[in-house]
């Protein structure tokens, strides 16, 4: 029986369902939650043990294939991975670096904009040209982004006949190479906006964009941001695809995760909750340390949102949370759409002793300051010549306080940005500046087109409007 998709929020004694592409495209559930699966997928010791003889567009075929069920025939999933990840500057897409006994590092930035997120929005790309196909439709994408997806996105979507996109993304609040990676895209179809804000009021702005029925309905919204599930699901593949290049099924292995939005991390708790055998699920943050704060103590309250050295991770309120919250919560629509409201309207998320101790039981956090940032690139670059970038100094920090609380098992902490993403940080504490790889040689000296509007959404709406072709049927 095909999986099916269900609001988070959905408080109905037997929620609706959502096909697969329906998902796909819409993004957000119409009453402001975000999609699960009513069933995970399992996969047995042999199945994971058949990973290791796989290329990575054959994994994740088969990964989001147990997601899709018969939303794509016979082979199409193959096609459209062998098609994303067929631009990537490595033979292996994620490949394993070591940097001592038990640390390696997870590469996950040799898609063209340079951060993990390609590894997901490649493929999405190409999912949403096969399924708009078939529809004969078109759709207006909107997200936000603290840096790293919306490049991505703009990549995967830019000059696409079916697509129009419109990327969010706070105004001097991410570095330069970040900007410009999404003011220099010349396609008429996408558009990036700066808005004078934080990346919290960024992605408030997507959700009340999604909540105007009347602009849904006139531009056939659609979103690419972590809320979609397409993307939790293909980053779900380089988890698998990790373990199985160290030994896994029978060998289990834990993940050190940057993240502020919580998205990247969910996706490794899902692949654990399909079958991986995962030691460690480690959190890293910033010293925007919601996270950290929820998995140490059970508090989860709002600070105000302070600019770091990986403003990827700037965040306050993160998106994804509420998946785990409706999973702790015994998948009650109700009580999360009420624990939602409650966090929205104080500013807290309303203290639950159970549902926090389960939490602890599978997480592992730790908050990594500026400070701390600096040293761990000084002294990765000291120890095995590697540069990283500061999201990624973030993780192997968090593994190596983890690794020294003991556990057995190879950590990988996840490499989520090249680091000429962000030569100045590198620079300073290295000495040495990364230089962009060829394909990005010139950005320096690309045009920009920079829009900057208010934090206002009947603004941004209006300029959607305007600049939007019309959503809808193409045919």
């Amino acid at each position: 029986m095909a999986v099916r998709y269900l609001s988070t929020r959905d408080a109905r004694a037997t929620p609706e369902t959502q096909r697969f592409e329906d998902v796909l495209l819409a993004g957000l559930a119409a009453d402001g939650g975000l999609y699960v699966p009513d069933r995970l997928p399992h996969l047995d010791r042999t199945a994971l043990a058949a990973h290791a003889a796989l290329p990575y567009p054959a994994l994740a075929a088969q990964i989001v294939g147990l997601f899709a069920g018969d939303a794509f025939p016979p082979g199409a999933l193959l096609d459209a991975a062998q098609a994303a990840y067929r631009g990537f500057r490595h033979a292996a897409v994620s490949p394993l670096v070591q940097i001592d006994q038990r640390l390696w590092l997870l590469e996950l930035f040799h898609g063209p904009t340079l951060a993990f997120k390609d590894l997901a929005l490649q493929l999405v790309g190409q999912l949403f040209d096969r399924v708009l196909s078939r529809k004969a439709e078109r759709v207006t994408i909107i997200g936000a982004t603290s840096g790293d997806t919306g490049s991505a996105a703009l990549a995967a979507c830019s000059g696409r006949e079916a697509v129009d996109i419109f990327i969010l993304y706070p105004h001097n609040r991410i570095s330069e190479v970040q900007r410009r990676q999404m003011t220099t895209v010349a396609a008429a179809n996408a558009h990036a906006i700066a808005i004078d804000g934080t990346f919290d009021d960024c992605q408030d702005l997507v959700k009340a964009l999604f909540a105007d029925a009347q602009l849904c309905g006139a531009l056939n919204l659609a979103a690419v941001n972590s809320i979609n599930w397409a993307r939790i699901a293909a980053q779900t593949v380089y988890y698998f695809a990790a373990a199985a290049a160290l030994g896994g099924p029978g060998r289990p292995v834990s993940f050190s995760v940057p993240t502020g939005n919580f998205g990247n991390v969910y996706a490794g708790h899902i692949a654990r909750r399909m079958g991986l055998s995962v030691e460690r699920l480690v959190i890293g943050t910033n010293r925007n340390d919601i996270l950290a704060r929820y998995i140490a103590s059970g508090d989860m309250s709002i600070a105000p949102v302070e600019p770091s050295l990986s403003p990827s991770m700037d965040i306050q309120v993160s998106s994804n949370f509420e998946r785990l919250l409706f999973e702790l919560k015994d998948r009650n629509g109700a009580a999360v759409a009420d624990a939602i409201a409650a966090f929205r309207r104080s500013g807290a998320l309303p203290r639950a002793e159970r549902e926090w101790r389960a939490a602890r039981g599978l997480f592992f956090a730790h908050r990594i300051d500026d400070t701390q940032t600096m040293d761990i690139i000084a002294r990765t670059y000291a120890r095995s010549g590697m540069l990283i970038d500061p999201h990624t100094a973030v993780a192997v920090g968090a593994a190596e306080a983890e690794l020294a609380d003991g556990g057995g098992a190879p950590m990988v902490a996840l490499a989520c940005a090249h680091p000429a993403k962000f030569p100045d940080a590198v620079e300073r504490a290295t000495g040495v500046r990364p230089a962009l790889p060829a394909a990005l040689a010139d950005l320096f000296e690309r045009r920009e087109r920079i829009t900057v509007l208010p934090n206002d959404k009947a603004v941004v709406a209006r300029y959607v409007r305007d600049h939007a072709r019309r959503g809808g049927r193409t045919g």
